[in-house]
């Protein structure tokens, strides 16, 4: 990972508009243990493109590891207003197995929860 954190960052001073290096740079981050950067670096990139479902859906992550489970569940209905959920599954690649099952615990509770209510319904 720090080998690819410099690489990324590198790639990222030599064009800092390029939004796939500062996700690498992001996810390197992420498995050296440096969250808080990881997250400031996906800020930077979801502030200049809003609509993005990989860096959404890695922020959700960063969110929901930090206990923000309101924040998590909204970042993850963005990304499924999107429509693009295809990013889910190789960003699960990425995550470190403790965060993984954390991503998949709260979806799967959150799923629950949505069905039952429309059974109530």
């Amino acid at each position: 990972a720090p080998g690819v954190f410099q690489l990324a960052s590198l790639l990222v001073e030599l064009d800092p508009s390029d939004e796939a290096s500062r996700i690498l740079c992001a996810d390197a981050l992420y498995q050296m243990g440096c969250v808080e950067e990881a997250h400031k670096l996906l800020s930077i990139a979801l502030s200049r493109n809003p609509q993005r479902s990989p860096i959404l859906a890695r922020l959700a992550l960063l969110q929901l590891k930090k206990g923000f489970m309101y924040d998590g569940n909204q970042l993850l209905k963005k990304v499924i207003r999107i429509g693009d959920t295809s990013c889910l599954l190789p960003i699960m690649d990425i995550f470190k197995d403790e965060d993984r099952r954390l991503m998949q615990r709260h979806c799967h509770v959150r799923a629950l929860t949505i069905l039952k209510n429309k059974q109530e319904d």
